[in-house]
């Protein structure tokens, strides 16, 4: 049954690109075939909770702008903000959606209320699946929002924090596998510190380790068997993040022994923060083995923060899938628009449209990227140039069979005096801007 929140807006058909249909794709096509593969099942689009249905609109400045029915903190409005949400998913015709706990069901006075809540919404939402609605891609904890994670959660000098955060992610870890998902996400949104006068940074460390240790022994004992992800983020609100980037990450898991046990859900938002590009985290997490799932977003480039913007860059886009599937292609991960609307944009149907464009910047960037691989365009001269570590000496290098004496030696012997050759930047990214 409708809600009407929607009005008499339907479900999203492919029309193609000449298509003048505001609310119909022109580039999103989910049975078109791309290397071989469904391109629905390539993105595996998701549509996240708390942005959508969570979100009142404001900015550091100014208050609530949207008007929405089910904002409120009792468990009718929050089934009702589930109905308007499983209908939103339907009109998109999105497989997928991700949540925290904090955005499906108002905090109860007590953990086991909360918990409680938790369970009953999760009821709501698995007949909504089980009548044909859309998949889980992760869920997780907000451990950020309420004042008791004012100095982090896993991080907290308190250690009945740090037991309240354990206690609520295994409640969380619990729905989540009730409901079939795919990932469990932990976004460490305060672990980090403000100011090193107050702060044992070997100490909160060592906690967060033990933390993550614990969610992966969980993992284990239940039996579940999606992906456990950390979600790198360099700054905002904690201006030293523990888990700034992927190489961070990485090292923080190396450290702990997580390696094999953990990967990372990498949004475009975060990667610019850290001054990475967000085809820079992807190439690292997938030569490192850790690449899981994306937050597809983008940043205002003239502002300093996390902006959350639906994506509309479609080279940017094409750079990031080249390395998604270059390292393989999704496996549980997917592509969850960790985006939002404008404070300006009050309408209803700004939701449905907003994540019409975005989807349609990713398919058109998924079949450029699709495009370079099948071509050869950008593997081809990488080949080229790396091609002189095929040579047999050249590779008893690598493999540990020539000392530095060696080398040495043979450098002499052969009076190398390497020249330098191009890298042929621009003319590799004029191949890129041929195909997008």
């Amino acid at each position: 049954m409708s809600t009407g929140f929607f009005g008499n807006i339907g479900p999203v058909k492919y029309e193609g690109p000449d298509s003048d249909n505001e609310l119909a794709f022109r580039h999103y096509n989910p049975d078109e075939i791309v290397l071989g593969k469904r391109m629905e099942d390539h993105l595996r689009f998701a549509v996240c909770y708390w942005h959508n249905f969570v979100w009142p609109g404001n900015d550091p400045f100014g208050g609530q702008t949207f008007e929405r029915p089910w904002f409120g903190e009792t468990m009718d409005l929050a089934r009702l903000k589930a109905d308007v949400a499983f209908e939103m998913f339907d009109i998109l015709g999105a497989p997928f959606y991700t949540f925290h706990d904090h955005d499906v069901r108002p905090e109860g006075e007590t953990y086991s209320e909360s918990v409680k809540r938790l369970n009953e919404i999760a009821d709501h939402f698995q007949g909504k699946m089980e009548a044909g609605g859309p998949k889980l891609l992760w869920g997780t904890a907000n451990l950020f929002s309420n004042r008791r994670y004012m100095a982090g959660a896993a991080t907290n000098p308190d250690p009945d924090v740090f037991a309240y955060a354990a206690a609520t992610v295994k409640a969380c870890m619990d729905v989540t596998q009730r409901l079939g998902g795919q990932n469990y996400v932990l976004w460490g949104g305060r672990e980090g510190y403000e100011t090193l006068l107050n702060t044992d940074m070997g100490r909160e460390l060592d906690q967060l380790g033990r933390f993550l240790s614990m969610v992966v022994d969980y993992k284990h004992k239940i039996g579940f068997e999606g992906a456990i992800l950390v979600e790198p983020k360099p700054q905002e609100p904690t201006k030293h993040q523990y888990d700034f980037d992927v190489a961070t990450v990485y090292g923080f898991l190396k450290r702990y022994g997580l390696e094999n046990e953990v990967k990372v859900n990498i949004e475009q938002g975060h990667a610019i923060l850290a001054g990475h590009s967000f085809e820079h985290e992807l190439a690292l997490a997938g030569a490192l083995g850790i690449l899981g799932s994306i937050d597809v977003n983008r940043n205002d480039y003239q502002s300093g923060w996390d902006t959350d913007q639906f994506p509309n860059n479609v080279p940017e886009v094409a750079l990031a899938y080249y390395q998604i599937l270059a390292h393989g292609g999704f496996t549980t991960g997917g592509t969850n628009f960790d985006a939002k609307l404008r404070r300006q944009s009050l309408d209803p149907v700004d939701l449905i449209a907003a994540h019409i464009g975005g989807m349609d910047v990713c398919a058109r960037g998924l079949k450029a990227a699709a495009k370079m691989i099948e071509d050869g365009a950008l593997s081809n001269p990488l080949d080229e140039r790396y091609a002189g570590w095929n040579q047999p000496e050249n590779k008893a290098m690598l493999k540990g069979e020539r000392s530095l004496e060696d080398i040495a030696a043979r450098v002499e012997r052969e009076n190398l005096d390497p020249e330098p050759r191009s890298g042929r930047q621009e003319r590799l990214e004029n191949i890129v801007n041929r195909y997008v």
